[in-house]
């Protein structure tokens, strides 16, 4: 299953140090059965796994919010994970939201999604209100998993 998991800068580098997003209990975000109802009937796959990559775009921010020291950039990361190890959330308001029961190596990892650096000032004007921020306004940029060194400050 793909889900998307929520980071900031320093978690991408104790990913790239460890070689694994952990430990367990980890949340995420997937396209659930949950997301596909809220959604509705109209949408496709990639409009389902973009809805997704922004629920944890979203929960990125709200760890941004509690590490300011953190530079204000969102991270995502996009991973292939068995579906055993993937339970869904049971809040209404957070229809894509699952919980990983297990560690997610590096070589599970899809793809990472980053805030560009010209972001920063939006994220932390987003920032300014509170941990229910707006969303800044960016799309987040695709990087293979490859540039995770060439992707840390």
């Amino acid at each position: 299953m793909r889900v998307y998991l929520p980071l900031t800068l320093p978690g991408l580098a104790a990913l790239h140090r460890t070689g694994e997003r952990g430990p367990a209990p980890l949340a995420a975000v997937a396209v659930t059965p949950a997301l596909r109802a809220w959604y509705g009937t109209g949408a496709d796959e990639e409009e389902l796994e973009y809805a997704a990559l922004g629920e944890a775009a979203d929960a990125s921010l709200r760890l941004l919010a509690a590490d300011p020291a953190a530079p204000r950039r969102r991270v995502v990361l996009a991973a292939e994970v068995p579906d055993r190890a993937v339970v869904p959330g049971t809040d209404p308001g957070a229809p894509g939201a699952v919980t990983l029961t297990a560690p997610v190596p590096l070589a599970r990892l899809a793809a990472v999604h980053l805030d560009s650096a010209t972001a920063e000032p939006d994220v932390a004007a987003a920032l300014a209100g509170g941990t229910d921020a707006d969303d800044p306004g960016h799309e987040l940029l695709w990087y293979g998993v490859q540039e995770i060194p060439h992707l840390l400050p």
